[in-house]
């Protein structure tokens, strides 16, 4: 729809019919209707169709869902049948409203209930957490003292903990998925993913790699080959600065990380489905990285990221997973979260809860949102009501009971497994570079001295934009009020102009200056955007402003420090009038040219105006108040002079380098975690001794290990082969150490069998041990036995999958490893089912071990149930892994609902219903059968491009996890006949096609489990 003209023709008709209404009152009926909305107040009043219109229509409703019923209306010439459409119309807008309040009331409801839920969660951790026992009390000092100086708070002094005498060589791994991200020549602003974030990740990168100790920044993106977009795009790497001292791979880096369709850029919302795309990607990158960084400056030891740190809700998930698969530190910022604009979207009543998940795949990304808090060891925010009003709306973060937790850590008394990220409030830094040395003079003359008697003159000296705003004014010597921000109502900048036209001191003394970006027509611009310009014109027109507001056409981002810079002459004052502002970069930017502010009292400006000094807050609803505020600081030189002082001496604290020392400061005292010792990239020799010597197929290998072993012909080549296995498996065992990195042989693939093959009771049925035979045949057939490693990644306990393989026609010996109870266990069987405890280490991050134990059986359950429905079953338990048996036909809590319980009374962990849906397996918060591979990816030195993942058409709570990535999947069907995936997520939350890639060329999927199908369609996988 183009322009608002039926709107101007829609209130001229119902003008028209309301003045004949009220002329012909004896006929009231269509006068009746028309009033259906009218509040109480108004009840004596006559009706105003106009303000019913603006309110009701206007700032209630989508204007399009009316539009096709009002070219009827224009189009009809019949008085009495356009009455009558009116009429019709008018009804609909009721039914609209009423749509509305139903909305509203259900969201009302939802809320209610999500708030005793949380309320609950809270009691319950406060009950646990209140009291502390005797023994608890009696902690020593020492113990307590260490604690305190594990999380002590950091002010802007705190030094940052590197030892002069050993000089750091940090890698650190930044994350920011969407938009268009490079160096130079930003963007910003071409579309609603390329903006403010695009340009904070960048120049933090930057300054990041500047900072004393930081050896290495790398940037990770997504790669764009479009041809809607620049080829730089689609460059793999960009180097954003590299110190002139520096050698090696150090400096900063954008690393463009291929996610997606190739050859599309697709917005933010459609990124989920292939989010674990780009952390395989992303994880290759970092090794080969880590790897090369051990070589320049540890040893030949991997050098691990420093700390990764996701941007936004996207990116937060990216770095969840990435953390949890190397063990090293996360951070989160979230830019802009979900739920705050899921609450005010449902406020507004014009959508339902359906039509903003479909549109903003907002319950996609409140759950990102949600796995990085339960991975960060800290959160970035701007301010603090970015923490009490933003993240308090989320399950996993409250700020009393963090308090509480925290409080018990300085204490050195146990948290009984619960935990909360730390908030910390770091601004976003700003360049200063920029403002030159006459800018932070502070008796540099006004405009006189540079404008003179005469303008026409000396216009030629002065910059391009100063003339634009100039020509404004009648006088354009006096103290300029200015105002930078989008023509947004949120902006509230129709207030401002209120209280300036209404207060004739202020007129006197000061113009104002509008720079609300760019426009050629209003009548084009969007709805919002139009409606506050022309109430800008409008209002200019009422208080007669003209020749004391500026509000020009077109300014370029260049000229935007020209802007401050004329202020700043003609000694004036910036303003921040928003109703709700989050940060206020722009107080900081003013302050940079010193110019005192005003701003309001709701949002970041608080926190800055605090540490500048340099201006006064006041309510953005109060027009008396905004005009006394900004007469206060122009009519008075002293005060002027002083804030300016102030914001000039104190701006360096949002500078980078104040940012960087700050923000290194934090994440030294957050570290909890590190990588394990013991997770080293596997050496993959020249001329290895065996290629798995399964399948030595030289029989003339002839030779003796230390005299023991003598070949000869008298033995057959099956024996003779097992002999020389178990040789040169002796001789190494005798020769390792601790430090050993272990691994099967040398491997070019991994065959990863995952199928989840349970008959209704949830019994492992004999298509598992058919699953296995075919795979393992399908493979001697393609590549040859030695060269494929083999995996089984199941549900079931070691004893289950152990005696679901005695029957099967292959032994157990040809695994490379077990992975058991959904992730949380690797066994090796070339190692003698010996467990690998560096895997378990690597899993234990934040589980809660017997603390969860009795409480996620209790959650489990649903209301007025009995207790018997779940159980605990001890047989498959482990110290990594609760398992809970279901009573055929009970009804238990969904994973997301579950995990949400979890996650309110502070409980970290995974959840997986296996064995079809009998099962509920509760296990570490990044143990699960697709990091696993992961891990043995690094461990065992193959990229996951080099692993085939073999599955059902359906399977355990986890499956979907298996589908995405870097791997190549076969889908068997026919194979799983019963799955759990009815206890994965609520119909309330995100659909399936928002988590798995569709048309995603990595899959295929064949009708039979046969060997020569299996072959055929590794075939089509590109699998030789």
């Amino acid at each position: 729809m183009a322009g608002n003209e039926w709107i101007n023709g829609y209130l001229e008709a119902i003008l028209d019919v309301g003045s004949s209404s009220t002329r012909k009152r004896d006929d009231g009926k269509f006068q009746e209707k028309l009033i259906l909305k009218v509040k109480v107040k108004q009840e004596e009043k006559l009706f105003s169709p106009t303000k019913y219109f603006v309110e009701e229509v206007i700032n209630s409703f989508d204007e399009s869902d009316l539009h096709r019923t009002w070219v009827k209306v224009i189009a009809t010439r019949n008085t009495r049948e356009r009455s009558n459409r009116l009429e019709n119309m008018c009804w609909r807008i009721w039914h609209l409203a009423r749509k509305k309040k139903k909305i509203a009331w259900d969201d009302a409801r939802r809320l209610a209930k999500r708030r005793l839920e949380r309320e609950q969660g809270r009691n319950d951790a406060a009950d646990d957490l209140s009291e502390l026992s005797e023994g608890e009390k009696e902690k020593n000092d020492s113990n307590i003292l260490e604690s305190i100086k594990d999380i002590s708070r950091i002010n802007s002094d705190t030094q940052i903990c590197f030892d002069d005498d050993k000089p750091k060589h940090l890698y650190i791994v930044l994350i920011s998925i969407h938009g268009l991200v490079r160096g130079e020549n930003m963007e910003l602003g071409r579309d609603s993913d390329t903006g403010g974030q695009v340009k904070y990740v960048v120049e933090l990168a930057r300054a990041l790699a500047n900072t004393k100790g930081v050896n290495r920044v790398d940037l990770l993106t997504r790669q764009i080959t479009s041809p809607e977009v620049d080829s730089s795009y689609g460059e793999p790497i960009e180097m954003l600065s590299y110190p002139s001292d520096a050698a090696g791979s150090c400096g900063a880096y954008i690393v463009r990380i291929p996610c997606g369709p190739p050859d599309k850029y697709i917005a933010k919302e459609s990124l989920w489905p292939h989010i674990t795309e780009f952390v395989d990607g992303a994880l290759n990158h970092i090794v080969n990285v880590a790897r090369a960084l051990g070589d320049q400056v540890n040893g030949g030891k991997p050098t691990w990221p420093y700390v990764i740190h996701g941007h936004y809700a996207d990116a937060g998930e990216v770095a969840a997973h990435l953390s949890g698969a190397l063990n090293v530190p996360m951070v989160l910022t979230g830019h802009s979260l979900g739920r705050n604009k899921f609450e005010q979207l449902l406020k507004q009543g014009r959508l339902s809860k359906e039509d903003i998940n479909a549109t903003y795949k907002i319950m996609r990304r409140i759950e990102g949102e949600e796995l990085g808090l339960d991975a960060a060891e800290m959160v970035v925010t701007s301010t603090r009501q970015e923490i009490e009003e933003q993240w308090g709306l989320y399950d996993g973060f409250d700020p009393k009971l963090e308090r509480k937790l925290r409080v018990r850590r300085r204490r050195g008394v146990s948290c009984l497994g619960r935990y909360m990220p730390r908030m910390m409030v770091i601004p976003p830094g700003m360049d200063f570079s920029y403002v030159t040395t006459q800018d932070s003079l502070e008796n540099d003359g006004d405009l006189k001295s540079l404008l003179g008697s005469d303008r026409a003159q000396n216009k030629r000296h002065l910059p391009q934009i100063w003339s634009e705003i100039m020509r404004f004014f009648t006088n354009p010597h006096k103290p300029m009020i200015l105002a930078l921000s989008r023509p947004d109502p949120k902006k509230n900048v129709t207030t401002l102009l209120k209280a300036f036209g209404e207060c004739q001191p202020l007129r006197e003394l000061a113009n104002l200056t509008l720079i609300l970006g760019n426009r050629d027509d209003i009548e084009d611009m969007s709805n919002s955007s139009s409606v506050v310009l022309t109430t800008v014109l409008k209002l200019t027109d009422k208080y007669d402003l003209y020749g004391q507001v500026a509000y020009p056409k077109h300014h370029k981002q260049s000229q935007v420090p020209e802007i401050y810079r004329l202020a700043a002459k003609t000694k004036g004052v910036f303003i921040n009038p928003a109703l709700v502002e989050p940060f206020g970069l722009t107080l900081i930017e003013a302050a940079a040219y010193g110019l005192p502010s005003v701003a309001t009292k709701n949002g970041g400006p608080v926190d800055i105006l605090k540490v500048l000094n340099n201006g006064l807050l006041v309510d953005p609803h109060d027009q008396k108040a905004i005009a006394d505020a900004l007469l206060k600081l122009v009519a008075d030189k002293n005060l002027w002079a002083e804030c300016r002082k102030n914001g000039l001496r104190n701006i360096h604290r949002f500078s980078w380098p104040e940012h960087c020392h700050n923000y290194l400061s934090h994440v030294e005292h957050c570290r909890t975690r590190h990588p394990t010792s013991r997770l080293e990239i596997m050496i993959i020799p020249e001329e290895p001794m065996s290629d798995s010597l399964r399948d030595v197929e030289d029989i003339s290998l002839r030779f003796s290990i230390d005299g023991d072993i003598k070949i000869s012909g008298e033995i057959d080549a099956a024996a003779r082969q097992k002999k020389l296995i178990e040789a040169i498996t002796q001789m190494a065992s005798s020769n390792s150490n601790t430090s050993t990195v272990y691994s099967p042989g040398r491997r070019q693939m991994l065959f990863v069998i995952a199928a989840d093959c349970y008959n209704n009771n949830g019994e492992i049925t004999e298509t598992f041990q058919a699953i296995i035979k075919n795979v393992m045949k399908a493979a001697g057939l393609i590549i040859g036995l030695g060269k494929i490693g083999f995996i089984l990644v199941t549900g079931s306990s070691l004893k289950e999958t152990m005696q679901a393989l005695s029957s099967c026609p292959v032994n157990i010996e040809d695994f490379d490893a077990l992975v058991c109870n959904s992730g949380s266990e690797m066994y090796y069987p070339w190692r003698d089912m010996e467990a690998d405890m560096d895997y378990e280490a690597h899993m234990e991050y934040r589980w809660p071990g017997e603390n969860v134990r009795s409480m996620a059986m209790r959650l489990a359950r649903t209301e007025d149930r009995a207790e018997d429905d779940i159980t605990e079953y001890i047989v498959a338990c482990s110290s990594r892994c609760y398992s809970y048996s279901i009573r055929p036909g009970a009804k238990t809590q969904r994973v997301d609902d579950l995990r949400q319980r979890l996650r309110m009374r502070g409980f970290r962990c995974n959840l997986v219903y296996t064995r079809a849906a009998s099962r509920l397996n509760v296990v570490p918060l990044f143990a699960s059968r697709m990091q696993a591979l992961r891990y043995l990816s690094i461990r065992w030195g193959i990229d996951l491009s080099k692993v085939v993942l073999f599955v059902g058409e359906r399977g355990d709570t986890d499956y979907e996890d298996l589908l995405g990535g870097l791997h190549k999947t076969l889908v068997l069907k026919g194979t799983v006949a019963y799955g759990s995936e009815k206890l994965l997520r609520s119909e309330e939350n995100f659909e399936r096609e928002d988590a798995i890639p569709q048309g995603n060329p990595n899959i295929n999927s064949i009708e039979t489990n046969e060997t020569q199908s299996i072959a055929g369609a590794l075939d089509a996988l590109g699998i030789k």
